[in-house]
């Protein structure tokens, strides 16, 4: 769709990674003419394929603003209100789904955020292979994949191995903000969340987090809210057990 380098790869990683956990299906179907030429024109400076042959250097990336990565935007306009109501946070944006990748970065430019990159690709390789240790003030995992079926739970994001990889990615005091319609993933990721010795739960009573104010209201979170789901957040701060290195 694109040729090499003005926008995002169909496959950045190739089959060089083994892949047990993927954080999202690829989907590229739908872009619009609009979407096409924004990717075209912005990719360049404001994208970045998840390639996994490279270290990335966040400092030079967002101006040397702290770096939450947000795994999942769907369409970006939740990512970019976030951006322009905190300017002094950089978010590294990673997604596959080509027409949000080209709504995100039309949203960054009509409203002149600076501080949003987009990475194409798993954001499974983006953490084991392109950040460094310590290097990143947040995650954001927001409305993952519930795979309801119970064979396909084996392909959640968050697991155990999951939280083992962020932990070496996060800062100490740093937070892993998990959001959910889907109840039965609720619960799983408040076990294993509450189960991992690198995390604590910011809730006061150890459970579930009022959405925080900063996090806005999607349209799927509407959707969700509508069909009467309820909708859960899982706030959890990065902590270093006693004896044991950050890094």
């Amino acid at each position: 769709m694109f040729p090499e380098g003005s926008g995002p790869a169909a496959d950045p990683a190739g089959s060089h990674f083994e892949r047990r956990i993927r954080s999202f299906q690829p989907r590229r179907s739908r872009v619009t003419t609009g979407q096409a030429e924004v990717l075209r024109r912005l990719w360049p400076s404001w994208g970045l394929d998840i390639d996994g042959q490279r270290v990335l250097d966040l400092d030079a990336l967002l101006g040397g603003l702290p770096v939450v990565l947000e795994i999942g935007f769907g369409m970006g306009e939740a990512t970019a209100r976030m951006a322009a109501d905190d300017p002094g946070t950089g978010i590294l944006a990673a997604d596959v789904h080509t027409p949000g990748q080209g709504n995100l970065l039309r949203l960054a430019e009509r409203n002149g955020l600076s501080n949003i990159r987009v990475a194409n690709g798993d954001a499974i390789i983006l953490l084991r292979e392109m950040l460094a240790p310590a290097s990143l003030a947040g995650i954001r995992v927001y409305f993952p994949d519930p795979w309801p079926k119970t064979r396909h739970h084996k392909r959640r994001l968050i697991q155990p191995e999951f939280l083992d990889l962020a932990a070496l990615r996060l800062r100490p005091g740093a937070v892993l903000h998990c959001a959910t319609d889907w109840e039965p993933y609720a619960e799983q990721m408040l076990d294993v969340l509450t189960a991992h010795p690198a995390f604590e739960n910011t809730a006061p009573d150890d459970g579930y987090a009022p959405r925080p104010g900063f996090r806005p209201l999607t349209r799927f979170e509407g959707q969700g809210l509508d069909k009467g789901h309820a909708v859960r957040d899982l706030v959890f701060r990065r902590v270093v057990p006693e004896g044991v290195p950050a890094e």
